[in-house]
């Protein structure tokens, strides 16, 4: 029963000495959010998003679960959700992957190489697929809107009453201010 908890630790405190911010949500050391920025040469160079952590109980021999708490425009994000379509962490996870891999490796692949033929979001990827340069400004306009490291960076007292409203509200002002209402 230890050797999950202190290899959580251990993958915690590896992660926190990287160059990534890390909130704790819990006191038990399995949710957590963390700040990651787009990656360089990406469409997604000067972003910053905070994900979401759970680590499940029998970590490291399950995957983690991670989601975008801010949005992305990403064929393989969901964007009501944040949550994530990446092999690496759905399907072919191993212990020897830590949480470090997650924020240097697989997150900033998925960002540099979107799969748009297994979407999570079907329209992200028909608009890649059918016109590139609309797909890339779209994705900049997300950046632009939603993932600007002052907004992740806002104290956690400012951030947690707009995230509750942030679900409902949101969507409902957004789709008000583009005059569409997305299904």
């Amino acid at each position: 029963m230890s050797s999950p908890s202190k290899r959580r630790e251990m993958d915690l405190m590896k992660l926190m000495m990287s160059d990534y911010k890390v909130e704790m949500i819990n006191d038990g050391m399995q949710e957590f959010y963390v700040h990651f920025h787009g990656p360089n040469e990406s469409l997604y160079q000067g972003g910053v998003w905070k994900i979401r952590v759970e680590l499940p109980d029998a970590y490291p021999y399950k995957s983690p679960s991670i989601g975008f708490v801010n949005k992305i425009y990403h064929p393989n994000v969901d964007e009501m959700s944040g949550s994530v379509c990446l092999d690496v962490i759905n399907q072919t996870w191993s212990p020897m992957f830590d949480l470090v891999n997650v924020f240097e490796v697989f997150l900033p692949q998925l960002l540099l190489y979107p799969n748009p033929s297994d979407p999570l979001n079907g329209e992200a990827a028909a608009l890649m697929m059918r016109d590139r340069s609309s797909y890339e400004q779209r994705v900049k306009e997300y950046c632009e809107k939603y993932a600007k490291p002052v907004d992740v960076d806002a104290p956690p007292d400012d951030n947690s009453s707009d995230e509750e409203l942030s679900e409902d509200d949101s969507e409902s002002s957004d789709e008000a201010l583009a005059g569409n209402p997305d299904p």
